[in-house]
């Protein structure tokens, strides 16, 4: 399950973020994850729940948002959103299309809970 390195990698990042923004926490971290990403977003909530053990998000809610797919033709540079079986251009029907959204994974943001403040501070990365 390489859905654990993932999360173990992700906490390092956000570890990093607490850290610069003196953060004696994290609420919440919200990932966007396209369907073409190759990442399970159920398996990597069951991975976070484990990695987060001990960190500075021990008691962090991961929100994970899917990422449609979305190509731009090379025929009639029009961009447009399509399945994930059918990469075709949506305007003239081409098969030469380049995936310009959906394969990855963003962390869209961190909130975080610090010392100076009673409400929890949004970071995005």
């Amino acid at each position: 399950m390489h859905e654990l390195s993932i999360c173990y990698s992700l906490l390092n990042q956000v570890e990093a973020i607490a850290q610069t923004h003196q953060a004696r926490r994290v609420a919440s971290i919200t990932l966007q994850i396209g369907v073409l990403s190759g990442v399970e977003p159920e398996l990597l909530r069951q991975a976070f729940s484990i990695a987060q053990a001990g960190t500075v998000a021990e008691q962090a809610t991961l929100i994970c948002q899917t990422l449609g797919v979305k190509v731009r033709c090379q025929q009639c540079q029009a961009e447009s959103e399509v399945s994930i079986n059918r990469l075709l251009c949506a305007h003239c029907g081409a098969w030469q299309t380049q995936v310009i959204s959906g394969d990855e994974m963003l962390l869209a943001s961190v909130e975080l809970i610090t010392d100076n403040s009673a409400q929890p501070e949004n970071k995005a990365d």
